[in-house]
């Protein structure tokens, strides 16, 4: 080994002993005639002296150091002297005196500096990502996604689950998110495609009698990224087999009690907390409500029916319905400050607010006057609305009205700094929706897909009253993010025949679409159920962070490119040879 230590380790218990560290340079600094350096690895910074009255030529040898050279020192370890230790840092208590210098390799002068004190802009650093990876704070990120791994492991294998890799060439399948398509070669024509997730694998592992799989699956979708989406992504995705719902659950919690406890030292509470997909919606607008504060949403639809707000009165009787959320002593908020939260109301698809303030226990508004003082009361009461408290109303379909209010709510939480750092809402919402009616295609469409359980309380109204249908469907929420998705699968013909019905497909049809799944079905699927946990998102949540990007070594930028690579490239003839491809691009409009 070129090293003895790393540049974190050595403190006052190794006093006079020699040590070899190897390392980059992180600063440089001549004080008097004596040379300091940071020596920087992965572990830590150790700083390094260099004495001309105890080594005039490795001292000569320092004075043109530059930064991110590659060294290796030896030398004697000493206090440092009084008054200059660094309480900081592991390594602040000691210094280094060298006896040897080595420049393993030089280095130009780096395009940003690697600290953490002056991040460098989001392209760049994504260009020279490597360079990147060497300030303390994504070594730490990268660390913790390690140990995170590490932890899934070890939990899943203490529950007997197997790890087991699917294909990363695969059989397009209808449903689900766009795919990226690789060509093949050897037979012209024909494209795989990239796995969305290993979503028809896992199940055919449960035909294959694996009963416990596990893996970290890396999946690939061709969508439009944002902070917490990349078009590659890790889960930690599973199935069980012979299990129902709360078995699924209890391993789900498992996993991030055992990676919190193991990671962070935290212990998380199980079981979860447990909220139905409509109290979600009703209370909080949002099927991943963030629970670190209160403002619920309240339902004023019965009341407000009975006002002369022509608004209000239209959506009731096209059947939507009316919310109303509380802004504790926001009376005073400007006309700007009313309007920023309108604009959010817009972005989320809803014509716009209305809103009221409370004051002298009557409600104030260019809009209070259609509401008489018999409805005010009602509404103060209904509300809890105090004097100086600000009223929002959202009015539309009930998922519509629901989830723009519910954004407001999300923003107020931040405005008003209801959000304390350091908390852990871990929830499961249960009971979707089986079914949406997409107004397009004039029929109801699957709301997750089409393996997926209906509850059984509601088999018979699968052909009678297919909105009222919940599925056996499960997501895990941390503070306001989706952290995962799962159901419980449907296994036999005579219950997938009756879902299918619902959406306009015969089991014959859907064979042809899901034909080596539904084939294997055949020969005796068991009950089986499973879920992905978002990695990327939870190890970022871990970090404090809600971007992804931070805890993934290579990510790509918000345009799908990746500047270090410069990916995606141009098509070669010869390529387009070899595959037997013809390029035509269509120009955008």
């Amino acid at each position: 080994m070129k090293r003895t230590h790393t540049c974190g380790e050595l403190t006052k218990k190794e006093l006079q002993k020699e040590a070899t560290l190897c390392g980059w340079v992180h600063t440089r600094r001549d004080h008097g005639g004596l040379v300091f350096i940071d020596l920087r690895d992965r572990y830590g910074v150790t700083q390094v002296v260099f004495d001309p009255s105890h080594n005039k030529e490795v001292h000569k040898n320092a004075e043109h150091l530059g930064r991110e050279f590659v060294l290796q020192v030896k030398g004697h370890v000493r206090m440092r002297p009084a008054g200059m230790a660094n309480s900081k840092l592991i390594t602040g208590e000691i210094e280094l005196l060298a006896d040897s210098l080595e420049i393993l390799n030089r280095a130009e002068t780096p395009p940003f500096e690697i600290d953490d004190r002056n991040v460098a802009a989001e392209e760049l650093r994504l260009k020279y990502r490597y360079l990147d990876l060497r300030r303390p704070t994504m070594q730490s990120h990268l660390l913790l996604r390690h140990k995170a791994m590490q932890a899934v492991r070890e939990f899943m294998s203490s529950q007997s689950f197997m790890e087991i890799e699917t294909p990363m060439l695969v059989k397009t399948t209808p449903g689900g998110a766009r795919v990226f398509k690789a060509p093949s070669r050897t037979h012209p024509g024909t494209f795989f495609s990239l796995p969305e997730s290993p979503q028809i694998y896992k199940q055919l592992l449960m035909v294959s009698g694996c009963d416990r799989y596990f893996q970290m699956a890396r999946c690939m979708r061709d969508e439009d990224l944002r902070a917490d989406r990349q078009c590659e992504f890790t889960q930690i995705d599973l199935e069980m087999s012979f299990v129902d719902m709360d078995d699924v659950l209890a391993i789900g919690e498992g996993i991030i009690k055992h990676v919190f406890k193991k990671v962070l030292s935290v212990d998380i509470p199980t079981p979860f907390q447990k909220m139905t997909f409509h109290d979600a919606m009703t209370k909080y607008g949002s099927d991943k409500p963030d629970l670190r504060f209160g403002l619920e949403l309240v339902e004023v639809t019965d009341i407000v029916k009975h006002s002369d707000f022509g608004v209000f009165k239209s959506v009731v009787d096209k059947k939507g319905r009316v919310f109303c959320l509380k802004a504790p002593g926001c009376g005073n908020f400007s006309r700007g400050e009313i309007e920023e939260m309108i604009d959010i109301a817009k972005l989320h698809k809803l014509p716009g607010l209305a809103w009221m303030k409370a004051e002298n226990g009557k409600l104030e508004s260019n809009i209070a006057k259609y509401f008489s003082e018999a409805l005010q009361k009602q509404l103060i009461t209904a509300i809890d609305a105090k004097d100086g408290d600000l009223l929002l109303f959202s009015a539309d379909q009930y998922e519509k009205a629901a989830n723009a209010l519910g954004q407001v709510r999300l923003h107020l939480g931040r405005k008003l700094n209801l959000i304390k750092d350091g908390q852990w809402k871990f929830l499961w919402v249960v009971d979707f929706p089986m079914y949406e009616w997409n107004d397009e295609a004039n029929q109801w469409a699957a709301r997750h897909h089409i393996f997926t359980r209906p509850h059984d309380d509601d088999w018979d109204k699968l052909e009678t009253n297919p909105a009222a249908v919940r599925g056996k469907l499960y997501d895990i929420v941390l503070n306001g993010v989706e952290l995962s998705s799962g159901s419980i699968r449907i296994h036999s013909k005579d219950m997938q025949e009756r879902v299918l019905k619902v959406i306009g497909l015969t089991y014959e049809e859907a064979t042809k679409r899901f034909d080596f799944l539904l084939e294997a079905f055949k020969y005796g699927a068991p009950p089986h159920g499973g879920m992905a946990i978002g990695f990327d998102r939870l190890v970022a949540l871990m970090g404090g962070q809600n971007d992804i990007r931070e805890f993934i070594a290579f990510p790509r930028n918000k345009s799908t490119d990746n500047p270090l690579d410069g990916s995606p490239q141009p098509w070669t003839p010869e390529f387009l040879k070899d595959y037997s491809l013809k390029l035509e691009i269509v120009q955008k409009k």
